[in-house]
């Protein structure tokens, strides 16, 4: 017998992609917008995201019985900006730049409702290790979409993956360059995100006609 059942695979598989937190449950939108002119900050805030998803559905769901319901919203605020502090402090440690860069959006975690929703409508009334996997899957497929769009916007708009030239040099017209291409600026702009995003769910309504709304 496999480690995962079908229905423990589906926990994972679902939110990559005809369950997408961003795409089809239109979460998690701001960050999606904000941080996603480069791909290695996409990058770091989707494995942050996954670690403060994956290891509170756990938290949340080891104390689900003990918590009162009146209070629970305080506790789960309580464990995710516990989590956050611990991102943000290893990010300053070995990745002084790029928190910098990230600066405020990384304590934005703590509010962001993919991770808010999964703790209210999944931790707390599931096991330890179905949260987990739970958490784990809405993490993955909100990365995949951040990690989308920050390839194409990266991309297009400056040339570069993870700040390394691809497409040559813009200043000596090498490479592609050299034909006449130039950098499309308006792809490092936010709203350029969002058209991206809606290109992603044109795409998927387009492969799965069930996710058109009536």
């Amino acid at each position: 017998m496999g480690l995962l059942s079908k229905k423990d695979t589906k926990l994972i598989t679902d939110p990559l992609a005809d369950n997408n937190p961003i795409t089809i449950q239109v979460l998690g939108i701001c960050s999606a917008l904000a941080i996603t002119a480069e791909l290695k900050a996409s990058l770091v805030m989707g494995v942050a995201v996954l670690f403060v998803l994956g290891v509170g559905n756990v938290v949340i769901s080891l104390m689900r019985n003990i918590i009162p319901s009146k209070i629970r919203i305080i506790v789960q605020l309580i464990v995710v900006a516990s989590l956050v502090i611990i991102v943000d402090q290893v990010l300053k440690a070995f990745a002084y730049e790029l928190s910098k860069t990230l600066s405020v959006f990384i304590g934005l975690i703590i509010t962001n409702c993919i991770i808010m929703g999964r703790f209210e409508a999944f931790a707390l009334a599931n096991g330890p290790w179905k949260s987990f996997l739970d958490g784990i899957g809405n993490a993955l497929g909100y990365a995949v979409i951040l990690i989308i769009v920050g390839f194409f916007r990266e991309l297009l708009g400056s040339g570069t993956l993870f700040g390394i030239p691809v497409l040559g040099d813009s200043i000596k017209k090498t490479g592609l360059y050299a034909t006449g291409y130039e950098n499309n600026g308006f792809m490092l702009m936010p709203p350029m995100a969002l058209i991206i995003v809606g290109l992603i769910i044109w795409v998927q309504r387009s492969r799965n006609k069930a996710l058109i709304e009536d």
